[in-house]
């Protein structure tokens, strides 16, 4: 019986293209979105998974969907904590509603998901939880105090887990992506856009499969070696230490 994936802001950009990478390596996929229904519709009929709408950032609402999914396909055997916003602004102009709203989605979202369905992956002796951190979760980024921080924790997150999930057959690990050819790096004044791509010693933007590959590879059992680790995907334009 195939395994059970959940990958959460699974329906468009780099979590689209896991959700369609993780189908391809034979997994049942349940792709996760929070509003935009048309864009949902359009990757369950293009990729043949089931999606479902539900607040990553409400832990009743998680709980609610995890069962649904359950229902349809089976317990969770991995998570793809992919969901994230952006609400950026210097930190002298930053509201608490900017703070609260990304540590909510994009932070706080990974304990909503990977709570409900640790016990399970403890009880079975297996499991896979990746988290996609960012390059700016690395470095830090003017005007993203709020996600630098949420991104930043993800780490912290999973270098704990990790430990507490290694004797039960779980592992935990971080992608952390640099900048990504999507509609929202596309979106970007083409100066600009410019002007980060002569930051990046392989000379382009990184392509949402490869992201999608490395997220494959860890869900795989070939990984089950791999844990509480960070993956830069990033071109070389940062090299954690």
């Amino acid at each position: 019986m195939a395994k059970v994936a959940l990958v959460t802001g699974g329906t468009r950009g780099i979590g689209r293209a896991i959700s369609e990478y993780l189908k391809q390596k034979g997994f049942s996929v349940a792709a996760n979105y929070g509003g935009n229904a048309e864009a949902a519709k359009e990757c369950e009929e293009a990729l043949g998974i089931k999606c479902y709408k539900f607040d990553v950032s409400d832990y009743d609402a998680v709980g609610a969907g995890l069962k649904a999914i359950e229902n349809d396909l089976g317990p969770v055997d991995v998570v793809v904590n992919n969901a994230g916003i952006t609400w950026d602004g210097p930190f002298h102009k930053m509201s608490k509603e900017q703070w609260d709203k990304v540590i909510d989605v994009d932070l706080n979202s990974a304990f909503n998901v990977t709570r409900q369905v640790w016990e399970g992956m403890r009880e079975r002796g297996w499991g896979r939880i990746i988290n996609i951190s960012s390059i700016n979760g690395q470095k830090g980024q003017f005007g993203q105090a709020n996600y630098s921080a949420a991104k930043a924790g993800l780490i912290g997150f999973t270098k704990a887990l990790a430990q507490e999930g290694a004797k039960k057959g779980i592992t935990v690990n971080v992608v952390a992506p640099g900048y990504i050819d999507t509609e929202m790096v596309r979106a970007v004044p083409e100066n600009v856009l410019e002007s980060i791509i002569g930051t990046i010693p392989v000379g382009r933007l990184g392509k949402a499969e490869e992201i999608a590959a490395m997220c494959g590879f860890l869900a795989s059992d070939e990984a089950a070696f791999i844990t509480g680790a960070t993956m830069t995907v990033n071109g070389a334009q940062y090299i954690a230490g």
